[in-house]
């Protein structure tokens, strides 16, 4: 068999924020077997395998259809960040596939007077940026700045907030966000 059930089972698992230890215990086998398993050093029972995937929870068909990014990419060229948000605000993301990641990393430019709308954003993780060039109001918890180039800012995503560009010329942001929701 061809599949590389170690890589998949390794990339379910941490897709899971699992760890060996904490699958193994919720699967009622042993750490040594996860990490065997994950290695390629012994091929499970279809009926053992089930067991573990259960831990997850993810089902068979689901453990086999999952796209296991392999290898991954290191470097990007500019004309290679995807177009995710086209419009008066571009976001163009480094990767084209998030599976399994855990920082989602993003190229923004913001037209004159382009924003995230009024109703503010809110949702779980962590995000930050730097502002690179253009002015960008940042509203967070209500409290409003304006951001120039070198500016930066870094919150709790839970917290209401919100963007726009302020000024005649566009804006330019890299930011950052974990988990990668966006």
């Amino acid at each position: 068999m061809t599949d590389d059930i170690g890589a998949r089972l390794r990339f379910v698992r941490q897709q899971a924020r699992l760890s060996q230890r904490e699958l193994a215990k919720r699967a009622g086998v042993t750490n040594s077997t996860i990490s065997l398993i994950e290695s390629n050093a012994t091929n499970p029972s279809v009926g053992a395998l089930k067991r573990i995937l259960e831990g997850i929870p993810i089902g068979m068909a689901e453990f086999f259809a999952t796209e296991v990014d392999s290898p991954r990419r290191a470097f990007y060229a500019a004309e290679e960040l995807v177009e995710i948000g086209k419009g008066p605000i571009s976001y163009r993301q480094v990767g084209e596939s998030l599976t399994g990641r855990s920082l989602q990393l993003l190229m923004e430019r913001y037209e004159p007077g382009a924003g995230t709308g009024k109703v503010p954003l809110v949702h779980e993780g962590e995000e930050g940026g730097i502002v690179l060039s253009g002015r960008l109001e940042v509203t967070v918890d209500g409290e409003r700045r304006i951001l120039g180039p070198g500016d930066a800012y870094y919150f709790e995503s839970r917290r209401p907030h919100s963007f726009r560009a302020v000024g005649p010329e566009p804006c330019e942001v890299v930011s950052a966000c974990t988990p990668p929701t966006f």
